[in-house]
């Protein structure tokens, strides 16, 4: 008998690494992640906390004050008990869609606001995330990042559901954020418009598939938009950047002139950019020191 327990444990113990964890996620993590792993040929979903979080203060986004207050004010509302929405931010890349949820983070996680970040493959799981969620005390965002759609994909409806339509109630301690270049999350033909059509008083019916479009972003309470921004902005930015990287933009005379040309070269004027260029720049000057 010995010979078959020895084998038996042995077994076991290389089937342990294919099986998925029994724990629970750390539930003192600020930051989640919804991930699936495949373990003897069964996918299963998990929260994995994330450990090092890319934090950002809501004072280091420069130039989207009307959208930063609305969200921030909306965030509160949220963690405070308060009706609050979902919330869309779409509009130019690099411009602080992802930074302001992230800043949302930073302002409320001591307040009990936790983050979920789920990929645009995974909102299949919305409902099987709520569950794990249900009965917490924490409030959850669940975070869409770079979120559109291609026509048919399975996951739009899940998301139309998890927003407002299904039986099911999410919950009142989670909402959902997406950000996303489109404004109505999926791409626009020039054959729908010629498919609109209008009565005898000239009422104007659009065609189905862009009332489709249009009815999964209008569940989202709260619509912010971000715009490219001016020239005057970007060096602003760019010196917002320099002067928190340790680099006194006052004694960088070719700081300006450098980040234009950085940005023409990228062909984006975004904060995205600016924090960039800082970080170039000012590695630069700290190695020509040494």
């Amino acid at each position: 008998m010995a010979p078959l327990a020895e084998r038996f444990e042995i077994l076991l113990q290389r089937l342990e690494p294919l099986l998925p964890p029994l724990d629970e996620p750390d539930w003192n993590a600020l930051a989640f992640q919804w991930r699936r792993r495949t373990y003897l040929g069964a996918s299963i979903g998990r929260l994995e906390a994330v450990r090092h979080i890319a934090a950002i203060g809501p004072d280091d986004l420069k130039h989207v004050d009307t959208q930063k207050q609305a969200i921030l004010r909306n965030t509160e509302q949220f963690v405070r008990g308060l009706p609050a929405n979902n919330v869309l931010l779409t509009g130019a890349r690099g411009t602080g869609k992802s930074s302001l949820v992230r800043a949302c983070l930073s302002r409320h996680g001591a307040d009990g606001l936790r983050l979920i970040e789920v990929d645009r493959h995974d909102l299949i799981d919305l409902p099987q995330i709520a569950g794990r969620l249900e009965g917490r005390r924490e409030r959850f965002v669940l975070f869409c990042d770079d979120l559109s759609f291609e026509p048919n994909d399975a996951t739009f409806k899940a998301l139309k559901a998890a927003l407002d339509g299904s039986l099911a109630d999410p919950g009142d301690n989670t909402l959902i954020y997406a950000t996303s270049n489109r404004r109505h999350l999926m791409p626009e033909f020039m054959r729908e418009n010629l498919q609109a059509a209008y009565d005898a008083d000239g009422e104007l019916h659009p065609a189905e598939s862009t009332e489709e479009k249009v009815s999964l972003s209008e569940r989202f309470g709260l619509w912010l938009s971000f715009h490219p921004f001016r020239q005057e902005d970007f060096l602003d930015i760019v010196d917002h950047w320099l002067a928190r990287l340790g680099v006194d933009p006052a004694r960088a005379p070719n700081a300006h002139a450098e980040a234009l040309q950085f940005a023409l070269a990228r062909g984006s004027r975004s904060g995205r950019i600016a924090q960039q260029f800082a970080r170039d720049f000012a590695g630069r000057a700290a190695l020509a020191k040494r």
